[in-house]
């Protein structure tokens, strides 16, 4: 199907009258809601019993493997599941499986007595991150096998839909369990036992849907997998050392690890933090849920027309300032304590700046792969972007704790921590535009 790109803006809408993006959209749901169980839910029902905050951000190491989730990938494409393949398909098979070890991983949270059984509640939490990251790689193939090569439009409608779901997942869905608690007779075990019910209506959604196998590409066996080795882990990270060169490629792999750490900190604290400085339940449901579910889907889409005229690595490059002035709006909040007008503006300047931020450097990470190798060297590049994010942010309880506390002082240094990034990606600001010239000049 050909497009010419002077139809009406307005007729790229009409992708959305489509069934199979809405599809995809309810996928995005079901990917996002897993981060609401094990993430802003846990940290804030630990924060009331009393846990440490070193120990709260110690669960952040459980996110390690949507990082790592590349190394079993091969399984979801070869591994037929019994009974569930035949009644269900590959990739639906995948994701009921993975749905229904995070329900009953969800059941066993609802018993738990977290004083006591601390380490029961983390390989819970550990559980639900492993299917959740093995069910992110079906929900994946899913999308992009529902529209064929010719579909240009609607996967990237889809892509988009998948973003809005995953939000809509984490953000709108998360602010039920803090609503379910604020001001009734309902504890975090309860509230964790309603959203079971979440995860069996989506059960019911998977099992409702149709198997995206129209544009399924043949599969190798095992029989080759010293061949898929080389050709999806080996050639592509030397392919991409010798294109770039060993400098300025472990210039450009460090900039990627470092980038979002400071964003990664505030992140894992701040579910801790709104409710030590005083915020509600209901406060943190309106505004870091609801209020930053519809700031993030907006901005990410205003990020991405700022980007396109500025260009990806001054558009980069400003929002990772950006993203790191926004952090002293927390520190603001800090020093004044819970005021809710306050809280409001600085989770949508926080959302914008972090939509932003996000959107140039998936741009960015997009810019680097060789499109010989599209697919695995963006994977390994979001692997340790995510990497960076996961392993040193389960730190900043620790941090939190070594500033007594003082967190006007640990939202400073969350700001800081992103300028090492940034001049790194000044250093290498010449050879980085260069390349961008070069990738729209092949698109041309």
């Amino acid at each position: 199907m050909s497009y010419s790109n002077s139809a009406p803006w307005y007729a790229d809408l009409a992708v959305y009258r489509e069934p199979r993006v809405w599809v995809i959209f309810g996928f995005g749901v079901i990917s996002g809601f897993p981060w609401v169980l094990i993430g802003s839910m846990l940290s804030a029902w630990l924060q009331e019993v009393g846990v440490d905050r070193s120990a709260i951000g110690l669960f952040g190491v459980v996110f390690v493997a949507y990082s790592i989730n590349a190394l079993w990938s091969p399984l979801i494409d070869r591994v037929k599941i019994p009974l569930l393949n035949r009644w269900f398909g590959q990739r639906r098979a995948w994701i009921i499986l993975c749905l229904s070890g995070i329900l009953l991983a969800t059941i066993v949270l609802t018993q738990i007595n977290v004083v006591e059984h601390l380490w029961w509640v983390a390989f819970a939490a550990l559980i639900i991150a492993i299917f959740s990251a093995t069910q992110d790689i079906a929900i994946d193939a899913f999308r992009i096998e529902t529209f064929g090569p010719h579909e240009a439009r609607l996967q990237s409608a889809g892509a988009a839909m998948a973003t809005a779901g995953w939000w809509s997942g984490y953000s709108g869905l998360g602010a039920i369990p803090f609503f379910l608690v604020d001001g009734t007779s309902l504890f975090w075990e309860d509230a964790y036992f309603v959203l079971c019910f979440v995860i069996v209506v989506q059960l019911l959604f998977v099992i409702a849907v149709r198997e995206s196998i129209r544009y399924r590409p043949a599969i190798p066996t095992f029989n080759h997998w010293l061949d898929w080795l080389r050709n999806t882990l080996v050639d592509p990270i030397t392919e991409f050392f010798k294109r770039n060169g060993w400098q300025l490629a472990v210039g450009m792999l460090s900039f990627i690890f470092l980038f979002k750490i400071g964003e990664a900190f505030l992140g894992r604290m701040s579910i801790v933090f709104y409710k030590e400085v005083g915020f509600s339940n209901d406060d943190i449901a309106v505004y870091s849920k609801m209020v930053n579910w519809w700031v993030t889907i907006i901005f990410a889409i205003l990020g991405s027309f700022v980007n396109l005229r500025l260009g990806i690595v001054r558009g980069l490059m400003l929002g990772g300032i950006a993203m790191a002035a926004s952090n002293l709006m927390f520190a603001w909040i800090a020093g004044v304590g819970p005021n809710t007008n306050l809280f409001l503006a600085a989770v949508i300047i926080d959302g914008f700046t972090a939509a932003w931020s996000t959107v140039a450097f998936v741009a960015f990470i997009s810019l680097l792969a060789n499109r010989a190798f599209t697919a695995t060297q963006y994977a390994l590049f979001a692997s340790l972007g995510n990497l960076g994010r996961t392993l040193l942010s389960s730190y900043s309880g620790y941090v939190v704790n070594w500033l007594d506390g003082n967190w006007q002082l640990f939202f400073i240094l969350t700001a800081v921590m992103v300028l090492p990034s940034l001049f790194i990606l000044f250093a290498l600001r010449k050879s980085l535009m260069r390349l961008e010239h070069n990738y729209h000049r092949e698109l041309e």
